[in-house]
């Protein structure tokens, strides 16, 4: 039985990539700091250690005590906007706590290692976004990832370290922080319906992204170390049809049958249009265009569980560095 270990697995994406891991025969640790996780999302079948990739005793002890297999990546602050502000914490959680991973994988001799990277890589302007264009990140959190990416690469030319990079975009579905305020725009509509308050647009809601329903992503992250021709390579994964925010606030409104005015505050710094090539994925994990999940059907399934989930508390993130420009929607209680 292989021996995994899932960081970020209490997490929205990491949750899924554990419970599809169990699926396939693997044995999971996951190991989360529940800074953006609930302990409920774990799957009971995987071992739960509460630490953070930071803490690089912890893993010295992990990996030496556990002699894992496979290594998959989710831990990550993903917030775009907000990592402007964070940039110590951004660079120390989504780079240090990274490369320490790396090291213990080199070390142990870990078969291969997979990472969640992100479409921030890109930057603005190159559209689709293909996975041969030379990455130009416009914020913190996509410099951070890139970065581990060319780690990585580094890394398995000096080591042999095997790796696979996914370059996820605008994920949605079950176990999302829906009280996240600072990120994931499908939770914070849906969060914001239920408390009757109307949705919160930056800008005119004209900026596109391709927003990607969690069952359509998570089962191929799981299954890559499975799939040879995946080895060393990167991989843009996840929905194909871009949609306007105020055409997702639309469909966000039908999925939860509730109805409320979209409250358009100015604009921020962000890339205005954003979604990405997969012929790649999907000739390499043997995807057909008709296996997608609708927008519609996939935010009625991701309604149906924030309903049974309820209302989350939208805490203050704690430890802002640098407030000038700050969105003032993000000062507010």
């Amino acid at each position: 039985m292989p021996k995994s270990l899932v960081t970020g697995g209490a997490g929205f994406i990491g949750a899924h990539v554990t419970n599809h891991l169990i699926e396939l025969g693997h044995s999971v640790v996951v190991l989360d700091d529940l800074s953006g996780g609930f302990k409920e999302n774990v799957n009971a079948k995987a071992v739960f250690v509460e630490g953070s990739i930071n803490d690089y005793a912890l893993l010295e002890k992990l990996f030496a005590e556990e002699k894992f297999d496979y290594v998959y990546h989710l831990a990550a602050y993903a917030a775009e906007g907000l990592s402007h502000f964070i940039k110590r914490f951004n660079y120390n959680n989504n780079v240090i706590g990274s490369i320490n991973l790396i090291n213990q994988a080199v070390l142990h001799k870990i078969k291969c290692f997979v990472f969640t990277s992100s479409i921030a890589v890109y930057g603005k302007g190159q559209l689709p976004m293909r996975e041969d264009m030379v990455p130009m990140p416009e914020d913190p959190y996509g410099i951070a990832k890139y970065s581990v990416e060319m780690d990585l690469k580094t890394t398995h030319e000096m080591f042999g370290l095997n790796y696979v990079i996914f370059r996820p975009h605008n994920v949605y579905g079950e176990y999302q922080n829906i009280g996240d305020r600072y990120r994931n725009v499908v939770g914070i509509f849906m969060n914001q319906l239920m408390q009757g308050k109307p949705l919160t647009v930056f800008g005119d809601g004209t900026q596109t992204r391709a927003f990607s329903y969690i069952g359509d992503v998570a089962p191929h992250i799981a299954n890559s170390v499975n799939v040879p021709q995946a080895y060393n390579e990167v991989f843009n994964i996840g929905g194909d049809q871009d949609y306007s925010v105020n055409e997702l606030a639309i469909e966000v409104m039908n999925a939860m049958g509730s109805h409320q005015p979209l409250r358009h505050l100015e604009a921020r710094n962000e890339v205005q249009h954003a979604y990405s090539d997969h012929s790649k994925m999907k000739k390499v994990f043997n995807i057909s265009n008709d296996s997608y999940t609708d927008l519609s059907e996939g935010l009625r399934k991701m309604a149906d569980w924030a309903k049974m989930t309820g209302v989350k508390s939208s805490d203050k993130f704690n430890g802002i560095e640098i407030t000038e420009n700050l969105p003032k929607v993000w000062l507010e209680e």
